[in-house]
């Protein structure tokens, strides 16, 4: 959970133009890191946007229906579209498909980030005893 939040103080807000984005790759971090980080989002703007490229599309929707089935979030929008990538190997555009989904908090967002630490804590304290 440190690395999670040194990771979202130390990031650079001219690396996107939104303060609440999380930009997903399947390849460089675990799912439930893009879970927990979504959650320290919601927590900081309220709200938080995931946005993905290609094969990480579905990794995103894992990511939205995992904060929506346990009750931290609720789909405000989602947006579908096509960008043009240059690969260099070819030395031409590829096409890529992206999303980004817009999730906001639900109403016990908090009771539930509460109750979360609380069983953390608690966890935490009996693996010392």
């Amino acid at each position: 959970m440190e690395a999670i939040t040194e990771g979202v103080n130390n990031m650079n807000i001219s690396d996107s133009l939104k303060k609440n984005r999380i930009q997903v790759s399947n390849t460089k971090k675990p799912l439930f890191f893009y879970v927990n980080l979504a959650k320290r989002y919601m927590q900081r703007h309220n709200e938080v946007e995931l946005s993905a490229l290609g094969m990480a599309i579905a990794t995103v929707v894992t990511i939205a229906e995992i904060l929506k089935n346990n009750g931290f979030a609720v789909e405000k929008k989602i947006l579908t579209s096509t960008v043009d990538i240059k690969d260099d190997s070819r030395g031409r555009s590829v096409q890529k498909a992206k999303i980004e989904i817009l999730l906001g908090k639900t109403a016990n967002f908090d009771e539930l980030m509460a109750a979360a630490n609380e069983e953390r804590d608690y966890g935490e304290g009996e693996e010392q005893s």
